[in-house]
């Protein structure tokens, strides 16, 4: 079961989004909190899978405190759910460690599995928010390393590389190769050692930037 801690400073939507997850009999909210700072306290007393973190909170901020969980618990995955949309802070959440980034205009009804998608080593980015990481990274901001020196990819790599890049999840890779999800995340590992990539958001945003690059 995927344990679940929900920060945000407004206790209406904590409750609501319990019960969207809670709904889902893979998902479990272990805990709440109120600001960034409860977050840490809570996620380092908790050890949860997942956290789920508002941006614009008193005392310390969705930022601040995604930098402090995932330097204390690397495993941890932190996605913002916000209605926080500014480049800015999509860009600082990236950096700071944050494994995905959903606005609250998200239907109730895709959240469950965004959370499962993101513990599969999945980004969960909504394909507009991605084509603006890849622009900043296409000026020169702290992007995805190229892979010049690295190994060249197998023709199923860049198969998969390519799925990637129309947004395809794990599952859907799978369906379309006829291959198992276990060799679809085999592939994906591969391809993220060649080509230096840290995560799956910067194996996303590299996905994109090559399948946008000219003939």
């Amino acid at each position: 079961m995927i344990r679940v801690l929900l920060a945000d400073d407004h206790g209406l939507f904590r409750r609501g989004v319990a019960a969207i997850l809670q709904e889902d009999q893979r998902l479990k909210v272990v805990g709440e909190a109120r600001h960034g700072a409860e977050a840490v306290d809570q996620a380092m007393r908790l050890r949860p899978d997942v956290v789920l973190m508002d941006l614009d909170m008193p005392f310390l901020d969705g930022i601040h405190a995604t930098r402090q969980i995932k330097g204390a618990l690397p495993e941890c995955r932190v996605v913002v759910l916000t209605y926080l949309e500014e480049d800015e802070k999509l860009f600082a959440a990236v950096r700071a460690g944050a494994d995905g980034y959903l606005l609250k205009d998200l239907d109730p009804s895709q959240l469950p599995e965004a959370v499962c998608a993101v513990v599969r080593g999945e980004a969960a980015l909504p394909g507009r928010l991605a084509a603006r990481i890849l622009r900043e990274f296409a000026r020169g901001s702290e992007g995805p390393r190229n892979a010049e020196g690295g190994e060249e990819l197998t023709p199923r790599e860049r198969e998969v590389l390519q799925l990637v890049a129309e947004g395809k999840n794990r599952r859907e890779i799978a369906r379309q190769l006829v291959i198992t999800e276990n060799t679809v995340k085999v592939h994906l590992h591969h391809i993220m050692e060649k080509l230096h990539l840290k995560d799956r958001v910067e194996l996303a945003v590299y996905a994109l930037k090559g399948s946008r690059r000219p003939d």
